[in-house]
């Protein structure tokens, strides 16, 4: 699977090439209507036309697949990708049944990719266009005729400040692209009703200290910025590490010790995991390494599944109200 800090390690060098560039990001793009039904939307910093509906579709990791499904745009796909990364929802899988699979553990190819005759492609990050990986560049797409949409949180530029709304730009962009406005619509509705829920639930009280922390074997990611960092704060947390911290500064991950971890001494620890080992090896490593927190005492040890953190996914606003739940368990009782 591909784990969570390997988004970590392809976020750094992609951040490193746009950075050289020079291109400002425009996280919020407003779609515009040309003649002929042309839609053109800014997305990280260039402009994405498309000249009318996109009849052929790929969505580049499961989150970006399950929003094109829930958009009503099945029998658009003509392919899916990552596949091994995350399952989609149950309510949507069945959709999807019959969509080509493109990979499974990481990106398609070039090659895998052009070969599905795509006309619009929809990734959660900018790795995913890494041609020093073997993948489509973005101009290569352009070249072939192919609109790559990147989701607005997976921005480089945008990775230290991206929010858990982001997704709602999303949806309202592949909306105009898609003509799907109304599909569109009530899950932006929802989602900021279900913010809006929390927001409220919440309303007054103290926010426990909060560490979100990501563990490969025994080194610890934690996490400083970005979607991961608003999560936290819309869930009522108080984030131990922020974007003012030096190690967070430029990035919105950074290696830690577990000196660091235990000197922070957080009310609760959120861990982002790929499957239930995961799970398992992630709590009994901090339960072993760090008795004497008080995350640890209080046993408010949260595990999220890393797919709930990607950008570009309705995850992002689920998985508010779940670690709410967990630091505020009595804000929610009926």
């Amino acid at each position: 699977m591909r784990s969570t800090l390997s988004l970590v390690a392809s976020f750094v060098s992609v951040t490193l090439v746009v950075a050289g560039c020079g291109t400002p990001v425009t996280p919020a793009g407003t779609p515009t209507s040309g003649a002929g039904g042309a839609v053109t939307i800014s997305n990280c910093g260039r402009d994405v036309t498309v000249d009318g509906v996109p009849s052929a579709a790929v969505g580049l990791s499961p989150s970006q697949t399950e929003l094109l499904l829930r958009l009503g745009l099945a029998d658009s796909l003509v392919g899916q990708a990552q596949t091994a990364t995350a399952p989609l929802s149950d309510d949507v899988a069945g959709l999807a049944a019959d969509v080509p699979v493109l990979s499974e553990s990481g990106p398609p190819s070039r090659e895998q990719l052009l070969n599905a005759k795509p006309g619009f492609v929809f990734s959660p990050t900018m790795y995913e266009f890494n041609a020093e990986q073997g993948f489509a560049s973005l101009e290569q797409l352009q070249q072939a005729g192919v609109a790559a949409y990147v989701a607005t949180g997976g921005c480089a530029e945008r990775r230290m400040s991206g929010t858990v709304e982001d997704v709602f730009t999303d949806l309202e962009n592949l909306g105009k692209v898609f003509a799907a406005s109304d599909k569109a619509a009530p899950l932006i509705e929802k989602g900021k009703a279900d913010l809006a829920a929390v927001d409220t639930a919440l309303a007054g009280r103290a926010k426990p200290t909060v560490a979100q922390v990501y563990l490969e074997g025994t080194t610890v990611t934690a996490i400083g910025a970005g979607i991961e960092y608003d999560i936290i704060r819309r869930s009522g947390g108080d984030n131990v590490f922020s974007p003012q911290d030096p190690q967070f500064a430029k990035f919105f991950a950074a290696q830690i010790t577990p000196e660091a971890l235990a000197a922070a001494d957080p009310d609760a620890l959120v861990f982002a995991v790929n499957s239930p080992e995961h799970e398992r090896t992630t709590a009994d490593f901090l339960k072993r390494t760090f008795p004497d927190m008080t995350a640890v005492r209080e046993q408010r040890l949260i595990a999220i599944d890393a797919a709930d953190t990607y950008p570009g996914t309705l995850g992002n606003v689920a998985v508010v109200r779940e670690i709410a739940e967990r630091l505020h368990p009595d804000a929610f009782t009926s």
